[in-house]
């Protein structure tokens, strides 16, 4: 087999991250042909398949998968070179997050304004729902997950935790029967998700507001859900970093007996993590969360019980 080269493997990670070779290209700066014709060499100097090529574009084979960590090795010394050496000390890398929506907006509104000035090198791709995904693969690089991941390759640190409470417009309190106790809601029209699309066990809040409790209207986006409670058709958990922006529009419901407590985890492959990019990528995420705790958790305490 011949010896490889980093030369020949950053055309390959950058197939392997955009799946089409015309991305990849485009991030690479060169032509969708060049890639193909690397592609090819690679291949033939393995003497394995690296990609299987289909409509959707250029999927890893297992083979592929395990070439990963090699290849990345070598872009993280690659990276750590100085100048003059024929290769940037700081190359643009696509970095692939997968986060729950809800997380998503907290990320893009709170986050990724220091995120980017921080990582210039680093282009950030935002994946919601990341049930579509598979973590075997390597469709993302970082996963934030309501459960954190046990057994393979992966690791999982919790990053946050935050609260959930349930919320109506006064309005909507105002012109309905009063709720004074979790039994109260199942008079009540309730938001929520659509139980079968229901993708971690920690989204399933209702059973545990109360066992008989089920939503009549229904959407897997949480800011759906969102909307039809600021619009007054009814009581729905939502997240208080999501919901306390409108503290006008929506009042809490039994903010004494009913608090949820959910947490955030960060997974990734093992290998990731020993890159020192990564490595400075974590500790960002977990810094900044941390310092922000104040505005993912309501006050125990705090709001007063809706009339």
């Amino acid at each position: 087999m011949s010896t490889l080269s980093w030369d020949d493997l950053q055309f390959f990670l950058a197939v392997v991250r955009e799946r089409q070779l015309s991305r990849a290209a485009r991030q690479l700066g060169t032509s969708h042909v060049t890639v193909s014709r690397r592609i090819d060499r690679l291949e033939r100097a393995l003497n394995t398949r690296l990609f299987e090529r289909n409509p959707r574009g250029y999927e890893p084979t297992p083979a592929s998968m395990r070439l990963i960590e090699t290849a990345e090795r070598m872009e993280e010394a690659a990276s750590q070179l100085p100048r003059g050496h024929g290769i940037a000390s700081n190359p643009l890398r696509a970095l692939r997050l997968a986060m729950p929506e809800g997380f998503a907006s907290l990320f893009s509104t709170y986050l990724l304004p220091e995120f980017i000035a921080r990582f210039p090198h680093l282009l950030p791709e935002m994946i919601p729902m990341p049930q579509v995904l598979s973590l075997s693969r390597r469709e993302a690089d970082i996963w934030v997950t309501l459960d954190p991941m046990a057994g393979g390759p992966y690791r999982s640190q919790r990053l946050a935790d935050y609260t959930l409470h349930l919320y109506a417009t006064p309005h909507y309190l105002a012109t309905h029967p009063p709720i004074t106790s979790p039994e109260d809601l199942l008079e009540h029209r309730i938001i929520g998700y659509i139980e079968e699309m229901i993708f971690a066990p920690g989204l399933d809040y209702l059973r545990e507001v109360h066992p008989a409790l089920r939503a009549t209207v229904k959407s897997s986006s949480i800011f759906n859900q969102l909307a039809a409670v600021r619009n007054g058709l009814g009581v729905g958990v939502l997240p208080y970093f999501i919901a306390g922006k409108y503290p006008e529009e929506l009042h809490l419901v039994l903010p004494g007996q009913v608090r949820l407590t959910r947490s955030y985890w960060l997974t990734c492959h093992r290998d990731l993590r020993m890159m020192r990019w990564a490595g400075a990528v974590i500790e960002f995420l977990t810094d900044t969360l941390h310092a922000r705790g104040s505005e993912l958790e309501l006050p125990q305490g705090l709001g007063a019980p809706a009339t």
